[in-house]
């Protein structure tokens, strides 16, 4: 069954209460996020109960610094349902993170839960914090359970060489372009998804046409020129440069996502697709004309070939 997705607790049908429920963030769905669902998935499964993602749109820190933020996002919504897809659960709830939600206390929060979904069982990851300055917990969790129904486990955190797998982590080694620690961390490569529209034609004009993505978040947690593959326009991916950043040479100050594909000449206008992202081949620079700029893109197009002929692509 494919996995539903449901917007506020107020769409919550009768068939969904009674389930097995973690909640979070989750950004990014790294090892750690999927050891825990994988825990709800299963135990789901032994009761014969939907197994339930509770998270929040926008991401606290979002709703919290605003235009301010300068936390980068690992996965936007889009993303983020995918990924939690992937891991097998019944269903995916979105509670929108508002001012409601940010004042509410811990134990409201846990009433709100349990009066919506009914929940037979809650796993949550050993550091989840809850409510109005954080102050719910596990114990608080324990004892509300016993007073209304429903048991709590705890799920231990997953290591990598001795640290904690989180998502401040991965943050880290994306803003480093350490795309291998990404993917030991993340489980597979890093990627971002999103629909190919119409720019500015700037590529074209300087011999590099690309297909352009808007990120869909505050703040991009990557950012410089990438060797790429692109699925979703063919059955294998296709390889390609990509730039993310805000173009600082025409004077950009919005965050995209450019693709140049090697070799390929189709119109993919509109069309969804999945950016996996290979090895950063330089920070993004402000050249003081267009002709230096486009000598560059000649450079970055060179590296592409090279890396994708030492690994037999092209």
């Amino acid at each position: 069954m494919p996995t539903t997705l449901i917007r506020s607790l107020y769409n919550i049908q009768p068939q969904h209460a009674g389930g097995v429920i973690t909640i979070g963030n989750f950004d990014g769905v790294h090892l750690g996020h999927q050891h825990l669902i994988a825990k709800v998935v299963k135990k789901a499964r032994e009761l014969a109960v939907p197994s339930i993602v509770i998270t929040f749109e926008p991401h606290p820190f979002e709703f919290f610094l605003g235009k301010d933020c300068q936390i980068a996002r690992i996965t936007n919504l889009r993303e983020k349902f995918y990924a939690l897809a992937k891991c097998g659960v019944d269903l995916v709830v979105i509670l929108p993170f508002n001012q409601l939600l940010a004042r509410i206390s811990a134990s409201d929060f846990v009433d709100m839960i349990h009066l919506s979904m009914q929940p037979q069982h809650l796993c949550i990851g050993d550091d989840f914090r809850f409510g109005n300055q954080r102050q719910g917990d596990f114990q608080l969790l324990q004892t509300m359970g016993r007073q209304r129904g429903f048991t709590v486990e705890s799920i231990d955190t997953v290591l990598i060489d001795g640290e904690r797998v989180s998502s401040t982590r991965v943050r880290t080694a994306l803003a480093e372009g350490k795309l291998e620690m990404t993917r030991r961390l993340l489980g597979h490569a890093y990627c971002m998804l999103g629909c190919i529209s119409g720019g500015d034609q700037l590529g074209r004009q300087l011999g590099f046409p690309t297909a352009n993505i808007a990120l869909h978040r505050c703040r991009t947690p990557v950012m410089g020129i990438y060797t790429v593959y692109m699925h979703g326009m063919d059955k294998r991916p296709w390889p390609g440069v990509a730039s993310v950043g805000t173009r600082p040479t025409i004077g950009g100050t919005r965050a995209l996502l450019e693709v140049h594909l090697l070799n390929f000449h189709r119109d993919i206008y509109g069309l969804k697709v999945c950016v996996e992202f290979c090895q950063k081949l330089r920070d993004e620079i402000c050249f003081p004309n267009l002709n230096l700029l486009k000598e560059q893109i000649v450079k970055d197009v060179a590296a592409t070939r090279e890396y994708f002929l030492k690994n037999g692509v092209i």
